[in-house]
């Protein structure tokens, strides 16, 4: 199940100078509030044999790691898993890769005469209804009910779970990654002293409000709009 796209109320004070539009409800994807096309995009090289890649996620950093070996192919922020909400720590593979994916657990009730929609869990769907889960572009799954997605990346563990990326760096993520990658989730890394010291997060000026309404999270336009994945090399 998927642990990362549960509803949630942030906190004014960690997140000073954030409209509190832009995050009283977090089924929204990176998408959802349209961040600009040519805003936090980290630079990503093709991998020389895939078979090599690694992918790093130090917790403490909230940052993601695509190694070859020595050689960084991306280096870019993530959100992780808020207290009672850890994302797992351990070696894992990649298990799953769905480009269009969309949540088995959270998303929207559907009306089956009107077509609205309302926010809602799977279970909260009532007759007349159907259910429509809400869309997380670039599924990377490494483990039953955790992956990484395409998602907001705030500068504080917001998740339940799941790893968020940027969505303007979750298709080179994609792009890095096979059935098989080695992800490997730990506190701390030596890249993060290094490579990653220098990353930063997004922050507020990079995702604009309001979200879209309901009716582009259940259509298929929400993936068509999705960026494709730029590499330096």
């Amino acid at each position: 199940m998927e642990r990362c796209m549960k509803q949630q109320n942030f906190k004014l004070r960690n997140l000073a100078g954030i409209s509190l539009a832009a995050f009283a409800f977090s089924f929204t994807s990176c998408k959802s509030i349209g961040p600009k096309s040519d805003d936090y995009a980290q630079p990503a090289h093709h991998a020389q044999n895939l078979g090599d890649v690694v992918v790093k996620v130090s917790l403490s950093k909230q940052m993601v790691y695509v190694m070859e070996g020595s050689r960084p192919l991306l280096v870019t922020a993530t959100c992780v898993g808020k207290p009672g909400h850890a994302t797992p720590k351990g070696h894992f593979n990649v298990e799953a890769k769905i480009k269009e994916k969309r949540s088995g657990l959270y998303g929207f009730a559907v009306n089956n005469s009107t077509g609205a929609a309302r926010p809602a869990e799977v279970s909260w769907v009532k007759s007349g209804e159907h259910y429509v889960g809400h869309p997380m572009p670039n599924w990377i799954e490494f483990t039953p009910g955790y992956g990484f997605h395409t998602e907001w990346v705030w500068p504080v563990p917001s998740s339940h779970g799941c790893l968020r990326v940027h969505r303007n760096d979750s298709c080179k993520l994609w792009e890095l990654t096979r059935l098989g990658t080695p992800v490997i989730i730990a506190d701390h890394f030596p890249e993060d002293d290094t490579i990653g010291k220098n990353v930063p997060h997004p922050g507020p000026e990079h995702y604009l409000t309001p979200e879209p309404p309901a009716s582009v999270f259940i259509s298929q336009k929400f993936f068509d709009g999705q960026p494709q994945a730029k590499f330096v090399d």
